[in-house]
């Protein structure tokens, strides 16, 4: 089986590309997308909900589509890659495909086992103003004169360092990259995801850069539509049990929530050298979200949607699997459903969206 990972928001060409190129490369294998549900690392808002995603991932060629659990995904690189990995480990994977800027996996290979061998201090950085990802490749380039800064090479360490951290066998695989995934420029039909987010929040056509089916989907929806819940509870709580926020960033959150208006004004507020945008925005999700300390393990696997290769997959691996495979409610979907019922409540022009509150 090939694994990928994937947050689609949204599904565009460069996503396509990526499904084409790995059947290209593993015509006879399974393919198994673990997917970024409604929540995402960068403390966004999927403007595609993830059963949609799920559909377009089937008809655009994925075999076996899995959850990325909500408490996994909206948090640091690492534990995103770990997470990750670790569902594509018990599901019996061969193979990881992901993009990489530099297409070189021997550069990717030395520098994650040199994290993992050494501390890297990243604070001279941080204490600079930089975010962590910057921080990293700063550190990274003093050390091993080395520079790797593009955000799918990073994120590719993380992958190989979860790979290495539970001893799989799964082997990485990269696919050039020639775009920057953060760009906020739409360049060719195949742009970033943040270029096309930033025309749909814009109100601009965006069907250059995404597969027809994709445009049904769409769902004009960001962080700041929910800016009254997160100020309510930052008015309401201790922010302390929240993962990632210390009595400092609690303090000030509370400190400047009741003069903001917005997202954006709160977090410029906040920010500082020890509390960057990044760290602020994906701190204000953990709170949307309710993810406590310390509160995240990988004990099931959740099936979003399988064609009949993935089910044939599915039926052959089951018995011999680790952890159970969930398609229906479980309890252990508790904290998921929780999440996806936040995501839920928030309604716009294009779409009457229903809380999903589980069976008693």
């Amino acid at each position: 089986m090939v694994g990928i990972i994937g947050e689609y928001n949204p599904f565009h060409n460069g996503h396509l590309y990526h499904i084409k190129k790995v059947k290209e490369m593993f015509p006879h294998e399974t393919i198994c997308l673990v997917l970024v549900g409604n929540f995402l690392n960068r403390g966004d808002i999927s403007v595609i909900e993830k059963y949609d995603k799920t559909k377009l991932a089937l008809e655009y060629g994925i075999d076996l589509i899995v959850e990325l659990p909500t408490c996994f995904a909206i948090q640091s690189a690492d534990i995103y890659a770990y997470g990750a990995i670790t569902i594509l480990d018990n599901l019996n994977c061969d193979y990881l495909v992901f993009g990489s800027e530099s297409n070189n996996l021997d550069i990717l290979n030395k520098i994650s086992d040199f994290q993992t061998n050494n501390n890297v201090d990243i604070s001279e950085y941080v204490k600079k103003g930089y975010n962590y990802p910057t921080s990293l490749s700063l550190a990274l380039q003093k050390e091993l004169n080395i520079k790797i800064d593009s955000p799918n090479d990073l994120l590719g360490i993380s992958y190989i360092k979860a790979i290495k951290k539970i001893n799989s066998k799964i082997k990485p695989v990269t696919i050039k990259r020639t775009n920057d995934y953060h760009s906020n420029k739409t360049t060719g039909k195949i742009s970033s995801a943040t270029s096309i987010r930033k025309l749909i929040y814009d109100k601009q056509d965006i069907s250059k850069y995404v597969p027809k089916k994709t445009l049904k989907y769409i769902k004009n929806i960001n962080l700041n539509d929910f800016f009254l819940i997160i100020k309510y509870k930052i008015m309401t709580e201790d922010l302390t049990k929240y993962q990632d926020i210390d009595v400092n960033l609690n303090r000030s959150l509370k400190k400047h929530i009741s003069t903001s208006n917005d997202i954006d004004t709160l977090i410029m507020k906040v920010k500082s050298k020890n509390y960057t945008y990044n760290k602020i925005k994906r701190c204000l999700v953990h709170i949307l979200c309710h993810l406590e300390k310390n509160t995240y393990n990988i004990n099931y696997i959740h099936v979003l949607g399988f064609n009949q290769k993935g089910k044939e997959y599915l039926n052959k691996i089951k018995k011999n699997l680790k952890l159970p495979l969930i398609t229906n409610y479980d309890k252990s979907l508790d904290y998921q459903i929780l999440v996806d019922n936040i995501y839920n409540l928030i309604n716009n022009e294009n779409n009457k969206r229903k809380p999903i509150f589980k069976n008693n």
